[in-house]
């Protein structure tokens, strides 16, 4: 399985590749401001890099539950120059998570490859801009908005909600002329969902192979890992590797992760495995 890049490239993701987050932004729930500036943003994406990240997620508005949207110049200020010193620096992929137009746009000519959208283009002229950028896509399923999202989500039935959700928005972007080597799919772990929510995802998440696109993950230092383990954000790593490596199990082939360095070890181990499993079903 690969992914189409602007720039002719394709990334190979016949095992597992880790996605690097890089806030920068005043307000994220697990290091808000710890990297809103041009200088420590680098530092931390280069250190990402050499612990084996394959893509560095740079994100300048906070999707946390509860979270104040900004504009998109504000947006644009804190990513646009983080985007532009790394690529100087590195030719590692830059993906870009962010809801909106002007900022795909910006973004993409910095040098981001990858759009990573919780909103799955639905915000206005988002369809639009990623459809021109050439860029590859991730389309995330989100109940509801950042700020109200967690206060009461509900599903019928979880799996087959987003699993419609995201083969509706995969229609849209066919439509508007992007091929489908271009789409990644999310299924949204904590946006918009209740624990029993997030576990039969996790557990189901081969059933998302139905779309027949690379899914994306993200599990690191979720609320749904503080609600099982009763542990504080900065202590959520143990429990967000366990839910990582059941991921990759279930097929799963990008992990964004805030701990690069132990994710990859674990993303090793759990591909090993898949890997050892599918053997033994070809040969039973």
């Amino acid at each position: 399985m690969k992914l189409d890049l602007p720039d002719g490239r394709q990334l190979d993701l016949s095992s597992p590749v880790v996605m690097g987050v890089l806030n920068v932004t005043p307000d994220s729930f697990s290091d808000g401001g710890r990297h809103d500036q041009v200088a420590p943003a680098l530092a931390m994406a280069l250190r990402m890099i050499e612990e084996g990240a394959g893509i560095i997620d740079i994100g300048g508005e906070s999707t946390r539950p509860g979270a104040i949207p900004v504009s998109a110049d504000e947006e644009c200020r804190r990513v646009i120059p983080v985007i532009e010193a790394l690529h100087r620096r590195s030719d590692c992929l830059i993906s870009i998570d962010t809801m909106k137009a002007e900022v795909i746009r910006e973004a993409c000519r910095a040098g981001a490859m990858i759009i990573n959208d919780v909103n799955a283009l639905r915000s206005e002229g988002a369809l639009v801009a990623a459809a021109e950028s050439g860029a590859a896509i991730c389309l995330m399923h989100m109940q509801g908005e950042p700020r109200t999202m967690q206060n009461a989500p509900a599903y019928a039935a979880v799996v087959d909600e987003v699993t419609a959700f995201l083969r509706e928005r995969v229609a849209a972007c066919l439509d508007a002329g992007i091929p489908a080597g271009r789409l990644l799919i999310d299924p949204g772990f904590g946006f918009g969902k209740r624990l029993a929510d997030n576990l039969d995802l996790l557990a189901r998440l081969p059933e998302l192979a139905v779309l027949g696109l690379p899914i994306l993950v993200g599990m690191s230092r979720k609320g749904m890992l503080g609600q099982l383990t009763g542990r504080d954000v900065g202590d959520r790593l143990a429990g967000g590797l366990a839910a990582t490596s059941i991921a990759v199990l279930n097929g799963a082939v990008i992990v964004r992760s805030h701990d690069v360095a132990a994710t990859v070890d674990a993303v090793k181990v759990a591909h090993a495995v898949r890997l050892a499993a599918q053997a033994a079903a070809r040969t039973s």
